[in-house]
């Protein structure tokens, strides 16, 4: 699959060099991909699966309306494929464990869903934007703050060490050089 991507992505890149770099393309065509298959499966799930019934919740002894049951059943599959596409795709080169990659990726999806609700809540109710247009400004902001955040956070990625010119003594690194020096 990831293989695949990337062709894709490598094959359209081309066309929009000039605009952004490549790991930003990287982003939006993961994140973008990810959230139409969202839309798809939520609407599928709306529509077809729940069909404004109301789904009884043994654990939490309440029933659930079906946009949360839709809502619920596209995100069990969206949140996992986003955190595989942006960490083998967009930020492949993060020197982070999994499990923190995960834990920390998990944070920032609460807090995209948090800042989605506040930002909405503020333009329509605050500003008295018409709800489309408070949701598209709140996906501008929503989205760089997670890009972001991905970037400097989550899949954070360490410096990378200065490599050394391969004179005669064929030493590898600024370390491996300092290390004979002492």
């Amino acid at each position: 699959m990831k293989n695949l991507i990337n062709a894709v992505i490598n094959f359209f890149y081309p066309y929009f060099r000039r605009f952004m770099p490549l790991q930003t393309f990287k982003y939006a065509a993961c994140g973008g991909g990810n959230t139409i298959l969202d839309i798809v499966l939520y609407a599928f799930s709306y529509n077809l699966i729940f069909k404004d019934k109301f789904i009884h919740v043994p654990v939490i002894g309440i029933p659930m309306s079906p946009y949360i049951a839709a809502f619920l059943t596209s995100f069990t599959i969206t949140f996992p494929l986003g955190f595989y596409m942006s960490r083998t795709i967009v930020f492949p080169g993060s020197t982070l464990r999994g499990r923190i990659q995960l834990f920390r990726y998990s944070l920032l999806v609460i807090s995209c869903i948090a800042l989605n609700y506040i930002f909405i809540k503020l333009f329509v109710e605050q500003c008295h934007l018409y709800p489309t247009v408070s949701k598209i400004l709140t996906t501008l902001i929503v989205v760089a703050f997670s890009f972001i955040t991905q970037k400097n956070f989550t899949f954070k990625a360490e410096a990378a060490t200065p490599e050394v010119l391969r004179p005669e003594n064929g030493l590898e690194t600024v370390e491996e050089e300092e290390e004979i020096k002492m």
